[in-house]
């Protein structure tokens, strides 16, 4: 019966963790403007991609050749 007071302590630890995190689901945006903000989002991330891939080396610089 040595933990004393460890499971409060631990409780308001994991709420101080969480407490900053999660989404935030009231943006302002009507889920048309959602929709396109995501779409848009999607294809930069693609293009980045796509670029990357035709460069040919990974994302840190480094290359699998030996």
């Amino acid at each position: 019966m040595t933990r004393g007071n460890q499971r409060e302590r631990d409780r308001e630890r994991a709420q101080a963790r969480n407490s900053g995190k999660g989404k935030n689901k009231d943006d302002g945006l009507t889920p048309e403007q959602r929709r396109e903000r995501d779409a848009k989002a999607l294809q930069e991330k693609a293009a980045k991609k796509a670029a990357q891939a035709a460069g040919g080396s990974e994302p840190g610089g480094k290359s699998n050749k030996k």
